[in-house]
């Protein structure tokens, strides 16, 4: 089923970068559609206080933010839709979005589908994540001041969490499955010299408890080789083992490095002229909410721009 109308621009995505976007297109009388998408307001809504975006000195929840930010974007004429994209056609202009088998056009796009943090698959991690379970110890390090922390992974992103946790942190354990890290050695190195980091090798974590006290209290680890488990007592679990762009659909219509993150040439726009990319489905190296407020707000006056020399 196809949408005869043509927008001005769709946004694809709802996190921080996409209803900034939005805002910035809506105030230019642009009228852009919004697909939430399938985590609708991105990671913040799975936080619990975020303390670190401006304006707000006593900390606000980040459903509550991502809320304000779509009523804001709203109130100037965006229009939301909790619809997933399923595939897109950036080919030729009009370009053409669908959900399911309905299509819709647009002049331009703004992709802001964000990445999701990966995650071990345990039922409790699920419930407690923003209960002590994290994915970004820059945004909720400061949550655990002298408590005992587990990390998990064995990468850089692991050894750069567990260095900036040991500012708040009592101690700080990392859990990794194999008995050498994939970190780079500088960043090795960092982490062995820091007397509050100590290495739990050859071992995977299998359960987070306790879901029922709504609340991180231990965990429960196993040894990979000689199959050992032991319960071990700990105040927060922060997952540190990656995150994957949400580009799946993106393949093959728009340029992107090897991980699957966009790449983008000039400005905001990828290698398709009208078709812009922001956030944390481009930059792994921030993820931060207020980055990627800020690349959507670039966004936005990028794709304005675009079209009033493109119309």
């Amino acid at each position: 089923m196809a949408s005869s109308e043509v927008r001005n621009i769709i946004i694809i995505g709802s996190g921080p970068a996409g209803y900034t976007a939005a805002l910035y297109n809506a105030r230019a009388m642009l009228e852009p559609l919004v697909f939430a998408g399938p985590e609708p307001g991105g990671q913040l809504t799975l936080t619990t206080d975020v303390e670190n975006y401006p304006g707000f000195p006593d900390g606000i929840m980040g459903p509550d933010l991502m809320e304000a930010m779509k009523a804001q974007a709203e109130r100037f004429g965006a229009e939301v839709i909790w619809d997933a994209v399923t595939k897109v056609d950036f080919s030729q202009r009009p370009f053409s979005i669908y959900v399911g088998d309905k299509q819709y056009l647009a002049k331009a796009v703004i992709i802001s589908s964000g990445a999701s943090a990966k995650m071990l698959g345990l039922e409790s991690e699920k419930k407690l994540l923003g209960h002590g379970v994290s994915t970004c110890a820059t945004c909720d390090g400061a949550f655990f001041r002298d408590q005992n922390l587990v990390v998990v992974g064995g990468g850089d992103t692991a050894m750069e969490d567990s260095t900036f946790l040991t500012k708040f942190a009592k101690k700080v354990e990392v859990v990794h499955r194999r008995d050498e890290l994939r970190a780079s050695k500088i960043m090795q190195e960092k982490a062995f010299k820091n007397e509050k980091i100590d290495f739990i090798w050859d071992t995977v974590v299998e359960g987070i408890h306790d879901p029922e006290q709504n609340t991180v209290t231990g965990v429960t680890l196993k040894n990979v080789k000689t199959g050992e488990t032991t319960e071990k007592d700990v105040d927060g679990v922060f997952i540190a083992i990656g995150h994957k762009p949400n580009t799946d659909i993106f393949q093959g219509q728009i340029d992107m490095d090897d991980v699957g993150y966009i790449k983008t040439r000039e400005k905001t726009m990828t290698n398709v002229p009208g078709v812009f990319a922001a956030g944390d489905v481009v930059d792994y190296y921030y993820r931060q909410a207020v980055t990627a407020a800020g690349m959507g707000c670039r966004a936005g006056i990028d794709a304005e721009r675009w079209l009033e020399a493109n119309e």
